[in-house]
């Protein structure tokens, strides 16, 4: 005769395994930056920062009154002045230029490279010879001493000068730098991504999908061929 009791549970029975979650797997590790990406990255901001800034504050530097004087007009005196656009062209469209060429440096590749470099620092260069050349020039004023006197020999009297110029030439220091890093680092500089230049190479053709004989029209085809669509190949 059995008995329906069950039996006692010793502490000796071993419990059942706990199921282990999986480990999560790693996350793989991003590419590790070199010495030399980390120098042509560098070299890249501060090209383009010393470039837009220089450009910026040439075109700002030309826009400001360089000198101030006064001209004799019928025993009185007329007070002149004359920007750094009067005085000289030369600082905006060099700044023009070498922002023209700090863009197309990532448009161009090998030798127009390092010409469109050597242009940016050319631009600079032209830009800080002006600038200073322009500091003490008085012929702008001169001229228009003579138009509001009606004198043609009349000159500019009690000239001075502001700092707009020197701030032109300071502008042309920072274009200049840019053409130099451009000229030192510019090979190892990326370009503008070439997967829309044609290299004359004949592009690959699509492959043509077979004909599905159950759409209707490729049933008329087969009619129009002289086959019978009903047939089974």
């Amino acid at each position: 005769m059995t008995s329906a009791v069950p039996p006692p549970r010793t502490d000796t029975q071993p419990e059942p395994a706990k199921a282990t979650e999986p480990a999560e797997p790693a996350e793989p590790a991003g590419p590790v930056e070199t010495k030399e990406q980390r120098g042509s990255r560098r070299s890249i901001a501060a090209a383009l920062l010393l470039g837009a800034v220089g450009a910026a504050l040439a075109l700002l530097a030309s826009r400001q009154t360089w000198a101030r004087g006064t001209a004799s007009v019928a025993g009185g005196d007329l007070p002149l002045t004359a920007s750094g656009g009067d005085v000289t062209g030369v600082p905006a469209a060099l700044a023009i230029v070498g922002l023209a060429a700090l863009v197309a440096i990532f448009a161009v590749r090998r030798t127009g490279r390092l010409l469109v470099s050597l242009l940016l620092t050319l631009s600079g260069a032209g830009t800080v010879v002006a600038a200073l050349l322009g500091a003490g020039d008085s012929a702008a004023l001169d001229e228009k001493a003579a138009t509001a006197s009606g004198d043609a020999a009349a000159t500019i009297g009690g000239l001075s000068h502001t700092g707009w110029p020197y701030a032109a030439a300071a502008a042309g220091v920072l274009l200049l730098l840019a053409g130099l890093l451009a000229l030192t680092y510019g090979r190892s500089w990326p370009a503008m991504s070439g997967r829309y230049e044609r290299d004359g190479s004949p592009s690959p053709r699509k492959a043509r999908r077979a004909p599905n004989p159950e759409r209707p029209e490729e049933l008329w085809k087969a009619l129009d061929r002289g086959e019978d669509p009903t047939r089974e190949a």
